[in-house]
């Protein structure tokens, strides 16, 4: 067992630091997520059943904004800065309570329009990385500027989150004026790291960076596992049929299929050469990973629509599926376009002809399921996931002798 550390003194962790990994408490930090991030989903869930899933797409893209936000900056920030000492963890801790409180806000935020827990949450985030932020400042001389810009842009960000909050709440700021603030506010916390690291960059590590976006987005299918769990277990109350089994195994197949795409493509090497590229890689990833937490919501609908589940009784079958197709359409468009900037020369490893047309399938296949059912179409859009699977790892091996 390796010795405590009371205090290291926090200085940029070397580019090219062989064997870097994710450490335990990056992977514990990640649990506070699974939850906030099932709370989001489940209240998309209830949204699309309710009849009202085009309502309920801007909260849930408000909401998960905040959660990817605090997520993305911790692991950049870990990358380049992690100590494992004392203070390091304890700051964490404080981190991973403001993702518990931010959690515990997201169906009043969703459903009544309240907001102070989910901003409270983010607030108590952004403390414990402001400090953190601080110490780098102030332990290591040769990123000092850097660090303490990002801590001066956070803050100053901050409060405009919180009195876009205070306003709201004493009716100074009108309701349809939240959204505006809201996109403006977002603007700007994507310009802190841009205008941050102009002077210097920080020393995040590709590798350990590439791995952290995975883990992320294997906790998100995770959450889709989950989310189809509880459908069936809703829907096998009223007893187990065809449909069910169908949707539940294509489910399945389709989560893995999207999962297979995603880690065909190398994204460690690609950032190793192409540093300068990492904002369009890792901002583009924002909606990839809405795409998969939502994909959970439309599942665990779907299989308890199949199950016969009266309280999805009365949302039409097109739109149904359409909760599946638009997550999986836009996770196929955006993982190409996402890993353009790095892709390996001469040509990306996911071809975009072969995600965009296979976009495009899924996209039309639920204007059929008024004729075939969902089950037929959940099951036709896994087929698609998995024959971009097939025709991608064809051309991979064909392509690699040649190299």
């Amino acid at each position: 067992m390796s010795e405590i550390r009371i205090h290291v003194r926090m200085t940029a962790r070397p580019v090219d630091e062989p064997h870097r990994a994710s450490s335990q408490l990056e992977l514990l930090f990640d649990l506070t997520f699974v939850v906030a991030v099932a709370s989001i989903v489940a209240q998309l869930a209830h949204g699309i059943e309710a009849g009202h899933a085009v309502a309920e797409i801007t909260p849930f893209l408000e909401v998960f904004f905040a959660i990817w936000w605090a997520w993305m900056n911790f692991t950049w920030f870990a990358s380049s800065y992690d100590t494992d000492d004392v203070t390091y963890r304890l700051l964490t801790l404080v981190q991973m309570a403001g993702v518990l409180v931010l959690a515990a806000g997201v169906p009043a935020a969703v459903n009544d329009g309240n907001l102070a827990a989910v901003t409270l949450g983010y607030l108590i985030m952004r403390v414990g990385l402001v400090a953190q932020w601080l110490r780098a400042g102030i332990e290591d001389p040769g990123s000092r500027g850097t660090a303490f810009r990002y801590a001066a842009g956070i803050s100053i960000v901050q409060v405009g989150w919180v009195l876009r909050l205070l306003l709201a709440e004493a009716g100074v700021l009108p309701k349809g004026l939240l959204l505006p603030v809201f996109v403006v506010l977002v603007v700007l916390e994507l310009t802190v790291p841009v205008v941050a690291e102009r002077a210097v960059s920080t020393t995040w590590h590709p590798h350990h960076i590439a791995e952290r976006y995975g883990l992320f987005t294997i906790i998100l299918l995770g959450e889709s596992v989950l989310a189809t769990s509880v459908g069936v277990a809703t829907a096998i109350k009223g007893g187990v049929n065809g449909s069910l089994v169908t949707v539940s195994v294509s489910g399945l197949v389709l989560l893995f299929a999207l999962w297979w795409l995603y880690f065909l493509q190398p994204a460690g090497e690609g950032l190793s050469r192409n540093r300068e590229q990492s904002y369009l890689w890792g901002y583009g990833h924002y909606f990839i990973f809405a795409a998969l937490a939502a994909l959970g919501a439309g599942l665990e609908v779907v299989v308890a629509r199949t199950g016969h589940h009266a309280g999805a009784s009365h949302v039409s079958s097109p739109t149904l599926c359409y909760a599946v197709a638009i997550p999986v359409g836009v996770f196929l468009v955006l993982l190409t376009a996402a890993h353009a900037p790095i892709a390996p020369a001469p040509r990306q490893v996911v071809h975009p002809a072969v995600t965009l047309v296979g976009a495009g399938l899924v996209l039309l296949l639920p204007l059929a399921s008024t004729l075939t059912g969902p089950a037929f179409v959940i099951a036709a859009i896994a087929a698609v996931c998995v024959l971009a699977v097939a025709v991608t790892t064809v051309r991979q091996r064909t392509s690699t002798p040649a190299q």
